[in-house]
């Protein structure tokens, strides 16, 4: 009686196009893509961490401006805020509407969650009165 092979391992949830030519390869063909795959993820993640870096030194309030947010009563500890998370958030200006006569300009707190970015309202930079 012959030997029993083990069973195929469950495919992962790829698309067809990607699983289908990966179980056509030789084991070495399949390691040299594994090998590949990782490092291209890993230059990823790298990519990434260097964009949210430089966005961040970009868009990202200056010591004065968060002085001026704590003499206005506004925390800038993301730990009072439901939302934001402890680490990796930071506080920033957007303007969401400019007219001739009037920019509206408000401060978030803005964080990268995934492949996506994520914001929670904070005030205006200039409050009326």
């Amino acid at each position: 009686m012959g030997e029993e092979f083990p069973e195929k391992p469950p495919a992962p949830d790829l698309p067809k196009y990607l699983r289908e030519p990966l179980e056509k390869q030789s084991p070495e063909r399949l390691e040299t893509v594994a090998t590949y795959a990782n490092e291209l993820a890993e230059w990823k993640r790298r990519q990434r961490q260097q964009e949210l870096e430089d966005r961040r030194a970009e868009e990202e309030v200056d010591e004065e401006e968060l002085e001026e947010l704590e003499e206005r009563g506004i925390s800038t500890d993301p730990a009072d805020y439901e939302d934001v998370p402890a680490s990796g958030a930071y506080i920033t200006i957007k303007t969401t509407k400019q007219t001739a006569e009037k920019s509206y300009r408000y401060l978030y707190w803005q964080w990268r969650e995934g492949d996506s970015w994520k914001n929670e309202y904070i005030a205006p930079v200039n409050p009326k009165g």
